[in-house]
């Protein structure tokens, strides 16, 4: 079995963003901090839970973005993923999910991949759109909010060929089981395990291990499906100190409470 997991490299949580200067996209703050998405995480660790389940399964990791993106598919060759693939953009490239999603469906079409994972959404845009742009792009089947995933053969299911069944997060408490025939997209939530923590030895061979970088502009042109007109931050928030001992911040509170008919 063959599995491509998409990564993406998000800011840290404590990096200051704010719109660029023509207020399209959102931007970190110079020499903010960047990591692995941690949707994206939890879908590299389905994927190592299936290849312990199915022995002799590759899982490759696969990423587009600038040449910091290369720490992110590093982290993925720490937790054990066999090869990171690199699709380089220049530093101030904004893509939109219809533009990632052209170039990874691009590099992953023909390749062979029986399964392809993502998170359900990054914690910096929380677009959600990447994983079924790519299934569309690609004229896969797939599924998203998944928290549960099992790799069956299909007469199981009553499919042909082999297939994998997907537990669904839907509102209200609901879940949705699907049998899906692979080739197959799945986006996964983050309740669906716990990330491990590297190994040793793979830590050790991913600081040896070359990465595999794919310029952009060498790929067909992506068509753009959508743009960004415009962001915007949150008005900031007001807020007022009490002052004085305890018993006089409450009675102050309790007063302001009463003045604005919350009591």
């Amino acid at each position: 079995m063959k599995i491509l997991v998409c990564i993406k490299q998000v800011p840290d949580d404590d990096a200051p963003v704010a719109p660029n200067d023509s207020g399209t996209r959102w931007r970190a703050a110079e020499g903010a901090d960047w990591r692995a998405n941690r949707y994206d995480e939890h879908a590299l660790e389905e994927a190592l839970r299936i290849r312990e389940a199915i022995p002799g399964t590759r899982i490759d990791a696969v990423s587009a973005g600038p040449p910091r993106v290369r720490a992110a598919l590093r982290r993925a060759l720490e937790m054990g993923a066999d090869e990171g693939i690199l699709i380089l953009m220049e530093e101030d490239a904004n893509p939109m999910p219809s533009e990632i999603s052209a170039l990874l469906a691009t590099w992953a079409e023909g390749r062979g991949y029986d399964l392809i994972l993502a998170g359900t959404l990054s914690e910096d845009d929380m677009h959600g759109q990447t994983g079924p742009m790519l299934a569309a792009r690609l004229d896969w089947p797939w599924a998203t909010s998944a928290v549960r995933l099992d790799v069956r053969p299909g007469e199981q299911a009553g499919l042909e060929g082999p297939c994998i069944v997907v537990e669904r997060e839907m509102e209200g408490g609901r879940r949705e089981i699907l049998a899906i025939r692979l080739p197959a997209i799945v986006a996964v939530q983050t309740g669906i395990n716990r990330p491990r923590y590297p190994a040793l030895s793979h830590v050790l061979r991913a600081r040896s291990q070359g990465l595999t970088e794919v310029p952009a502009d060498t790929l067909p042109a992506p068509e753009i499906r959508e743009r960004s007109l415009r962001v915007s931050a949150p008005p900031a928030a007001s807020c007022r100190f009490l002052e004085g001992t305890t018993e006089e911040k409450a009675m102050e509170l309790l007063r302001i409470l009463r003045d604005r008919s919350l009591l």
